[in-house]
């Protein structure tokens, strides 16, 4: 995503949601995405994996990576590489903000 898409801002969770190795899913219109807290900043990540339909916040967090539990492909959280095979597609990250206690993901504008 480049510095010049535009985003609109969705609240999808509150700050106490989003717990340390437990991805939380939420919904953005048709689209799902997994929250993370890693080393107490939060993350967003698309929540499907890119080699197959499986959850990603059904996985296992592991430092900066989440595993998908179907079979084990690795993805980079705060970058979306991914980083074992099976999977060779990267997925989409979103960028996050905190306001008070709510957490905002952009999701870029439809056009």
């Amino acid at each position: 995503m480049t510095e010049a898409t535009a985003l609109d801002w969705h609240r999808v969770a509150r700050t106490s949601d989003v717990i340390a190795a437990a991805p939380k899913p939420v919904r953005v219109g048709n689209r799902l995405i997994a929250l993370y807290r890693i080393a107490g900043q939060v993350y967003a990540t698309d929540n499907i994996c890119s080699h197959e339909f499986a959850e990603l916040s059904d996985g296992m967090l592991d430092g900066e990576y989440i595993e998908c539990p179907l079979h084990q492909a690795r993805f980079h959280v705060p970058t979306g590489k991914a980083a074992s095979l099976p999977a060779t597609e990267d997925i989409a990250t979103f960028q996050v903000r905190i306001e008070g206690d709510e957490v905002l993901v952009g999701v870029p504008r439809r056009r």
